[in-house]
């Protein structure tokens, strides 16, 4: 095999010795080559194979850490992080997005690897994180592919729920066998025994194989860094001084190291991209077969086999840690990131110019909401941020589909000015909204509108809409309003169980359509102390319309600023969205009418003056703190014929027609129409 010198002597060493020479003449440009060959000489030349950041693919474990939401799993990774001594400047180091540490949830999927001393043999774990959202299925989904093993976090508390359901299918599907953590036993109402057949019972109803079935299982704190094979030993961890040993052990010992052929042509399935100012397009996945070396060429290849392109690697790279290495050679098994390969997508293969067959990528499952992308038109464009252009805002969105593969970018139909966006739910669509705000970029959003389905085998059948499989938890003293209302929204009841504490979690099925804009009145409803998570299960038939589930909103009337004399006549009528002092234009909605028909009013009337005095007492003005919307709520809660405004300041509602005339004279038509 091709030898390589050291490349630490190669980076650091050279420039040291450089650094030392004054090269001011030909007689000390000799006497520097001299030594650097001398230098040169003396370095130590190691193969590739035995660069200290190559492994071989018997040393190299994949595996991925899945859960429901919040049941730990990048606390988990933190602590794998720390035992294998990488230093951690603050907790939760995998959450590395803004967004995911101001809300303290996983977003995207990443890839870390440490290094561990197993039975005198060092290894390679390559560790992913996964997000637990139900919105961020695509995530997990996509990432099984590089993987090996999966370890199967559980709340010993909650036990299975919804997503940890949704995970489990698609770990089961590539025929990966689960090692179960069950965390959080040193909790006082711990019961893993319970969760731990709960797991079981999943596994056998999900159709498991007996060698799956047989999963090992440990028992661990994820916040307090310790992980046992023995549920006794939460009592007396800290005697035992224990960590997280125990599962760094099995998952070397469980896990499968990868079955690559490394005498094979090279092949590389892309399952991540991202974008750097000065390499370009970064494309991240395993190596299924081979080698690759920089200044290799290599042709892209989609799903189906179409040739797409060559390129030419420019640089290897993996993660080693909480850092990323420049590796010699991207070796069979290892998960790794390649530049130069600007024509390549999620799920292509790239791989040697002989290679004639792609490699199998997993289809994502389809979307179920959709949203239109539009450029800002109202009065107040471009005053708190950059106003796109239809184009531009094109781009940025097709940017965006291109590293996330669970939503699709589209124009919408017979309209060039929009971009239609294609996602797994609100929150999905709401961090999306959010990311395109922090740069700077204000846009018009329209109302979520659930995707509907037919019937492949009866194309002119009764249409198909996507069901959740929802859990609530909620007091025994909020369970009846709220099974009430979910019923309402045709919510079937599946199962209802008493939980500690005077708890009830209750089990239903519900179309997505009626869950839009559910969560703030759950909330408010159950004082904030109630827990709802829902996954897509399937497509059924559509269950009917709802009615009305939202009242009218009280819409401005005029612009300017709003003050507060006018706003206390507002408040009369409804509940306000903004306070005095906000800017307001005609058309923009600025509180919730008590009534079910919208009401304009004017928020900007000022208080006439009189030059005349009187003996009565001035009379104060009070108002009621109002509602401020928040970007989820507002995509939950406007309706058709209106638009949620987004710049980096500020959310607003408005209504599509701004006058009020032209307003009334569209819904006359409609209702002709109708």
């Amino acid at each position: 095999m091709k030898p390589l010198l050291n490349p630490i002597f190669n980076r650091n060493q050279f420039h040291q010795r450089f650094s030392q020479f004054s090269l001011n003449s030909l007689a000390q440009t000799r006497f520097f080559c001299t030594n650097l060959a001398t230098d040169l000489s003396n370095a130590s030349i190691v193969p590739e194979e035995k660069s200290p950041l190559v492994f071989s693919p018997q040393q190299i474990r994949n595996v991925a850490i899945i859960a429901h939401v919040d049941h730990g799993k990048t606390t988990l990774v933190d602590r794998i992080l720390k035992q294998c001594e990488v230093k951690l400047s603050n907790e939760r180091m995998m959450d590395s997005n803004a967004i995911e540490k101001e809300r303290g949830i996983t977003i995207l999927s990443k890839v870390t690897a440490v290094t561990y001393e197993n039975s005198n043999e060092r290894m390679l774990l390559n560790v992913v994180d996964t997000p637990g959202h139900a919105d961020f299925g695509g995530e997990v989904e996509r990432v099984l592919s590089m993987v090996d093993g999966a370890v199967l976090l559980v709340d010993a508390l909650e036990g299975p729920m919804t997503q940890t359901k949704f995970v489990l299918s698609k770990a089961l599907q590539y025929k990966l066998r689960p090692i179960v953590v069950v965390n959080k036993v040193d909790r006082e109402a711990a019961e893993a025994g319970i969760a731990e057949s709960a797991v079981f019972d999943l596994l056998l109803s999900m159709d498991a194989s007996d060698e799956q079935l047989d999963f090992p299982t440990l028992y661990a704190s994820a916040r307090e860094g310790w992980v046992s094979s023995s549920f006794s030993d939460r009592e007396c961890w800290k005697e035992k001084n224990l960590d997280v040993t125990a599962l760094l052990d099995t998952i070397t010992n469980h896990v499968p190291a990868p079955k690559v052929d490394l005498d094979a042509p090279f092949s590389f399935l892309v399952t991540m991209i991202s974008r750097d100012p000065f390499l370009g397009k970064i494309v991240t996945g395993r190596v299924h077969a081979g080698q690759a070396r920089v200044g290799d060429a290599v042709k892209v290849m989609t799903r189906d086999g179409e040739y797409v392109g060559e390129g030419r690697v420019s640089k290897v790279r993996a993660s080693r840690g909480l850092k990323t290495a420049e590796l010699p050679v991207a070796i069979g098994g290892d998960i790794v990131s390649m530049t130069g390969i600007e024509c390549a997508s999620v799920g292509d293969t790239i791989s040697a110019l002989e290679v004639t067959a792609p490699l199998f990528a997993p289809k994502i499952d389809p979307p179920t909401v959709s949203v239109f992308f539009s450029v800002n038109d109202s009065p107040l464009k471009g005053k708190e941020g950059v106003v796109f252009t239809s184009q531009k805002l094109s781009e940025r969105l097709l940017r965006e589909a291109e590293s996330n593969v669970s939503i699709t970018v589209g124009s919408a139909s017979g309209i060039s000015e929009q971009m239609e966006v294609q996602g797994r739910g609100e929150l999905q669509l709401g961090i999306l909204i959010e990311n395109l705000r922090r740069e700077g970029i204000e846009l018009a959003i329209s109302p979520p509108r659930v995707l509907f389905q037919t019937d492949p085998s009866n194309p002119r059948g009764p249409k198909l809409e996507p069901i959740e499989d929802l859990i609530v938890e909620v007091d025994e003293m909020h369970a009846g309003s709220i099974i009430e209302k979910l019923s309402r929204r045709h919510g079937h009841l599946i199962d209802m169980t008493n939980t500690l504490g005077d708890r009830v979690r209750v089990r239903m099925t519900i179309p997505s359509r009626c869950l839009i804009g559910f969560r703030p009145i759950f909330i408010q409803d159950t004082r904030g102390s109630g827990i709802m998570y829902s996954t897509f299960s399937s497509y059924e038939a559509y269950r009917g319309d709802t009615g009305d589930l939202r009242k009218g909103v009280i819409v401005s009337m005029a612009a300017g600023t709003a003050s507060a004399y006018a706003l206390e006549s507002v408040q009369e009528r409804g509940t306000l969205f903004i306070k005095p002092g906000t800017d307001v234009y005609a058309g923009m909605i600025v509180g919730e009418s008590a009534k079910e028909h919208d009401l304009s009013m004017n928020p900007v009337k000022e208080k006439k003056a009189s030059n005349i005095r009187t003996t009565l007492k001035e009379e104060s003005i009070k108002l009621v703190p109002p509602r401020l919307i928040t970007l989820e709520e507002a995509i939950g809660y406007v309706q058709p014929g209106e638009l949620i405004e987004v710049t980096p300041k500020s959310i607003r509602m408005r209504k599509l027609i701004l006058d009020c005339n032209l307003r009334r004279s569209a819904e006359k038509s409609n209702k002709a129409y109708n």
